[in-house]
């Protein structure tokens, strides 16, 4: 009954630009994510995609247009879609890994 389980270990990393990389399990319309930040990211445009997650080591800051909140490891997060939550992340220690489930849009 593998379409219940998810072993991260047995899942390709991916890089979509430095400093982030992933590994993903969709669905029809979930996902679920592996996220690990490093200080080395820089998000260009503002993330208007909503995340339910938790922050497994490390800390992330999220800046929501000029209001920064901290996740140290340990504190969950809860970011709904929309342009009125847009919102750039970094990593405040040299890596931060995320679990993260998201809607598929």
């Amino acid at each position: 009954m593998e379409i219940y389980r998810i072993l991260f270990d047995q899942i390709e990393w991916h890089s979509p630009q430095p400093g982030v990389r992933f590994k993903v399990r969709r669905d029809e319309s979930k996902q679920v994510r592996l996220v690990e930040f490093t200080s080395e990211f820089v998000e260009g445009e503002w993330c208007e995609k909503g995340h339910a997650g938790f922050v497994l080591t490390g800390e992330l800051e999220v800046d929501f247009g000029g209001q920064v909140v901290r996740f140290p490891e340990g504190a969950a997060l809860l970011i709904p879609a929309g342009a009125p939550h847009a919102h750039k992340a970094r990593a405040v220690t040299s890596v931060v890994r995320l679990f993260l489930v998201e809607d598929i849009v």
